[in-house]
């Protein structure tokens, strides 16, 4: 632009007594600011949207919250929208799991009131990590009950700060397993949303894991009922108390949604969805998505927006339960 303007000025200096040149003139500098202006038009917009990231950044106010679970203090961060209809805490799978920041700022933006804390003996939690990384069993009964207590505290702890808006849980994998067990016993936990979660068995589970050995190709060399007679039938490598999430859902009265991925090698999706299925029928208010395209790693696009659609829609049925409470 500066270029175009500079040639323009040099061939009116070089034309000045010429009268045609002078209307030539007038049109071209009527036709350098229509230029000028239209630049500035475009820029405009790309200021507001700007401004209005920013606006709702700074209108998500995060604070850095320690509480305490089982006598150990556990660390984590709440996101603040300025008028959130519902809350959720979120709930670690099975690794060393520190607090999920992007998650957080993701659902908040989105006017969900987030916790999301760093797992037990991770980041700046105190107590002790268990997985096998680190030579634990993690999905023990002991482990899982433990996991599940440190969520109820931080149920608990959103509704001492804010009691008017329903509480829910939110979590991939082996929080499939623990979500459950902190809604059987925190009456504060209004509904769950589950990303990969298994309604299986854990030793089921293992299974199955064992039997794909992280083969992405997996499911184009082996049939369903191939992978269940493994799942049913393959010794187990070890020996604990199984886990199984349907003792608990069955006492369940509150809603629930799955995202799975059809391509999934770390759980059976079409095992865990008939499990689903079956508690449908007991008039479970159950629901679930298959995403035909995707494997276990379901916290993406398509899956989140559907959950918060679902988690809105929660909304208004879960504040009349929470009035009952209160």
């Amino acid at each position: 632009m500066p270029r175009a303007i500079s040639s323009f000025k040099t061939r009116q200096q070089k034309c000045t007594n010429n009268p045609s040149t002078k209307k030539m003139n007038l049109r071209n500098l009527l036709f350098m600011v229509v230029i000028v202006l239209t630049v500035i038009a475009c820029q405009q917009p790309n200021k507001q949207t700007e401004t209005t990231a920013t606006q709702v950044k700074e209108a998500i106010k995060t604070e850095n919250v320690v509480f305490t679970s089982e006598g150990i203090q556990l660390a984590g961060s709440l996101y603040s929208p300025v008028n959130p209809h519902a809350a959720v805490v979120l709930v670690h799978g099975s690794d060393s799991v520190p607090r999920m920041k992007k998650l957080a700022t993701l659902l908040a933006k989105n006017n969900v009131l987030v916790f999301t804390y760093d797992k037990r003996g991770v980041g700046e939690s105190g107590g002790v990590y268990a997985g096998p990384e680190v030579g634990t069993n993690n999905i023990s009964r002991e482990n899982l009950h433990l996991l599940a207590k440190d969520a109820s505290a931080a149920v608990q702890l959103i509704h001492t700060k804010n009691k008017d808006v329903p509480i829910g849980l939110l979590g991939a994998s082996q929080a499939g397993w623990i979500i459950p067990i902190v809604a059987n016993k925190n009456p504060f936990v209004q509904f769950m949303v589950l990303f990969s979660a298994p309604t299986i068995t854990t030793l089921e589970q293992l299974r199955f894991q064992f039997y794909t050995n992280g083969r992405t190709d997996f499911w184009e060399h082996t049939t369903e009922k191939d992978a269940r007679e493994h799942i049913k039938n393959d010794p187990d490598r070890y020996q604990f108390e199984p886990m199984d999430p349907k003792e608990v859902l069955k006492t369940l009265s509150i809603p629930g949604l799955w995202l799975f991925g059809e391509k999934d090698i770390q759980i059976p999706v079409n095992l865990c969805i008939e499990q689903i299925n079956t508690l449908k029928l007991e008039n479970k208010p159950f629901e679930y998505v298959l995403f035909p395209s995707l494997g276990h790693y379901t916290y993406q696009e398509e899956p989140i927006n559907i959950s918060l659609n679902w988690i809105k829609q929660q909304t208004v049925t879960s504040k009349n339960a929470l009035n009952n409470l209160n």
